[in-house]
């Protein structure tokens, strides 16, 4: 293949931006100088811009055709052309929820000395705003993308984001996933089953039998994981936990986690525990808790997930899982700016419990 086929679909898009100036203008575009020097746009535009080398008679004669032409590079086409270096997405659930506030934390801090700009995107777990953000990311041509939206265990749903991460991947960027998720990439995973199993075995040890779980949204790959995890801790110990001790389809908001708390309650004569997925969805269940006049652990021993920044503040101070989500999106940016390999990296980070006030033996109610 020659010097004159050797682009790619996203340079021709970027740079044939100048192409499109109306025929009337005085001023000599881009495709001017191509046609006077006998090469092709990309050809013109990798010597002006000097994004990628070119052949020596090539350059010259692009340099002689742009003197002739008196040609000026287009400035936002070359902040364009740069940008794949300097950019870097990141798609969240919604940058609000404490969890993926702290990973964007992680993110900007690794990024703050290299000159980075981050642009962040809200999917709100909608599927198809999260493949529309990954592909205006590669029609931006951002040089790296870190996914840490939301994990399914939905293989359909797998097959349509590695299609979308095959093509920002083909088009030179690079990206990294934050969690469980069934499509490619190099991947940062905590140990949410761990994790959910170390609390579980704390639950079990504090003598409680009755439980009851607030979990998150049901297809989500973090909520099968810590649910498995702590399910399996129980089943182990030979203490059921019925379907009716487990209220599922929340969002892991505030709101979930109250009307979990409420149904809980309601249904479960004797609770003496209740585990949610995520300190979000405690804090709620917490509220609850108090208006019925609840003693927090004295009546319902009360534990959570992820150790917010809140979580040793609330009163009780929460028990809960610490996960290093600061770390996991530092992690996740240095897999990103990688240069990509032929086999997947996976970084693993543990998780650890950290027990607190909010949970003690139970007390007959």
């Amino acid at each position: 293949m020659g010097e004159e086929d050797s682009t790619s679909a996203t340079e021709d898009a970027h740079e044939e931006q100048e192409e499109l100036a109306p025929a009337s203008s005085k001023t000599p575009t881009i495709a001017d100088v191509a046609r006077l020097a006998g090469v092709s746009i990309a050809t013109a535009s990798r010597t002006l811009n000097r994004t990628r080398p070119v052949a020596a008679h090539l350059q010259s004669q692009v340099l002689a055709a742009a003197r002739e032409l008196g040609y000026a590079p287009n400035p936002h086409a070359r902040a364009l052309a740069r940008a794949h270096d300097t950019t870097i997405g990141v798609i969240v659930h919604d940058v609000s929820d404490p969890y993926f506030s702290e990973i964007v934390r992680g993110i900007l801090q690794a990024t703050s000395d290299a000159g980075q700009m981050v642009l962040i995107a809200n999917t709100y777990r909608d599927r198809e705003r999260e493949l529309a953000y990954m592909a205006s990311f590669r029609a931006r041509r951002t040089g790296a993308l870190i996914i840490a939206g939301s994990g399914m265990e939905d293989r359909d749903f797998g097959a349509l984001m590695t299609r979308q991460i095959l093509d920002f991947e083909a088009a030179g960027g690079r990206t990294a996933l934050i969690g469980r998720h069934y499509a490619p990439g190099d991947v940062v995973m905590a140990d949410n089953l761990g994790g959910a199993r170390a609390l579980a075995e704390h639950l079990v040890q504090l003598g409680h039998r009755t439980i009851g779980v607030i979990a998150g949204p049901e297809r989500l790959t973090a909520t099968h994981d810590r649910l498995a995890g702590f399910r399996g801790v129980l089943e182990e110990a030979g203490i059921a936990l019925p379907e009716q001790h487990i209220i599922a389809g929340g969002d892991f908001t505030r709101e979930a986690g109250a009307s979990g708390a409420t149904t809980l309650l309601d249904r479960v004569p004797g609770l003496t525990a209740i585990f949610a997925l995520n300190d979000v969805m405690a804090i709620g269940a917490l509220s609850i808790l108090r208006s019925r006049g609840l003693r927090i652990p004295e009546d319902v021993s009360l534990c959570g997930f992820d150790d917010i920044p809140l979580a040793p503040d609330l009163w009780p101070p929460l028990t809960t899982v610490r996960v290093p989500m600061v770390e996991m999106g530092a992690q996740a940016l240095a897999l990103a700016r990688l240069p990509k390999g032929s086999e997947i990296r996976v970084v693993h980070l543990s998780t650890r419990l950290v027990v607190r006030e909010s949970t003690a033996a139970p007390r007959s109610r």
